[in-house]
């Protein structure tokens, strides 16, 4: 099985057969989202060689020596900060990261070494992020949701985060760079390089998502799950390590305010006869448990809060 393509080029340009492409690429979006939550596209409106040149920027920097990284460290205050990071002394080194934020922290954060990477940074911020508003759009539209319902949950985008991130190569016992784990938001979008080793989980079966040039890939998170009462799936990924050389992506995390409540809506409960499989809560909250999991890691990995916490039995 292949992670389907979808050429978004319709939903920016105006034409007689965007109708018509429209119909197909919202189909094939349809599909991907009801059966694992992932799909690829192309013609996103995010230039290709910017994309490369982040890319290339941010192999730089993670290249520099550990006491310049550092320099960007965030205080230790903020439950989600922005800046370098690296993994915890306790775990084995897998990844480091550069998290950025907009507009509460701007990006006075970010390095100014190499030279124009923040710059950068900010536009690939910039475009990941209206990319992100035509998907919801086509995600909303999938749902067969009111014109503009999902949008409603972030007006400002105050709460959208990007990183940058490196993962190790493998190590001769271990090769997992994040272990199976589904997205806390509503939309994520990946830019990953030629490495690979993002999979995705369907039917029990990992399937590699390969990197193509110029390809963006999607996967919904937990809270398009929870609105749609689980007719749309938060995907299930993983990275797998390299033992040859290092990984590199971004990863834009398209979500919600933090006040907002999140439950399944009453079109895909009530509207259809079906239960609540979840019980309602505030964005912030879950947020706060799924970052406990990071900063107190529980003793049994079965333990970790997920969505699942918030699952009505039946």
């Amino acid at each position: 099985m292949a992670i389907p393509t979808v050429d978004l080029s319709p939903f920016f340009t105006d034409g007689g057969d965007d109708e018509d492409e429209k119909a197909a690429a919202v189909e094939i979006i349809k599909q991907a989202c009801s059966d694992h939550g992932f799909f690829q596209v192309v013609n996103h409106n995010v230039p290709l060689d910017l994309m490369s040149r982040a890319m290339q920027l941010s192999k730089t920097f993670f290249a520099f020596p550990a006491e310049e990284k550092l320099k960007y460290s965030p205080g230790a205050a903020a439950p989600l900060p922005a800046g370098y990071s690296k993994q915890p002394d306790r775990s084995p080194d897998k990844n480091e990261y550069l998290l950025m934020f907009q507009p509460q922290s701007g990006f006075n954060v970010l390095p100014s070494d190499p030279p124009h990477f923040r710059d950068v940074l900010e536009e690939m911020f910039n475009h990941l992020r209206q990319t992100g508003e035509v998907i919801e759009k086509i995600v909303n539209d999938c749902l067969g949701l009111p014109p503009g319902f999902l949008k409603q949950y972030n007006q400002d985008r105050s709460w959208d985060f990007m990183a940058a991130l490196r993962y190790f190569p493998a190590t001769e016992t271990e090769n997992i760079g994040i272990t199976e784990h589904e997205d806390g938001n509503c939309i994520t979008l990946v830019v990953q390089d030629e490495v690979g080793g993002l999979e995705v989980k369907n039917d029990q079966n990992w399937i590699p998502v390969v990197p193509c040039p110029g390809t963006i890939v999607v996967n919904l998170g937990d809270v398009i799950q929870v609105l749609s009462n689980k007719k749309f799936k938060s995907a299930t990924h993983r990275v797998v390590r390299s033992r040859e050389r290092s990984r590199h992506s971004f990863a834009f995390f398209y979500t919600v305010e933090g006040d907002k409540w999140v439950e399944p809506l009453p079109e895909f409960t009530r509207g259809t006869g079906e239960a609540a499989k979840y019980r309602g809560f505030m964005y912030k909250d879950y947020q706060a448990l799924r970052m406990r999991n990071k900063t107190h890691p529980p003793s049994r990995p079965e333990d970790a809060i997920t969505i699942a916490h918030y699952a009505i039995s039946t």
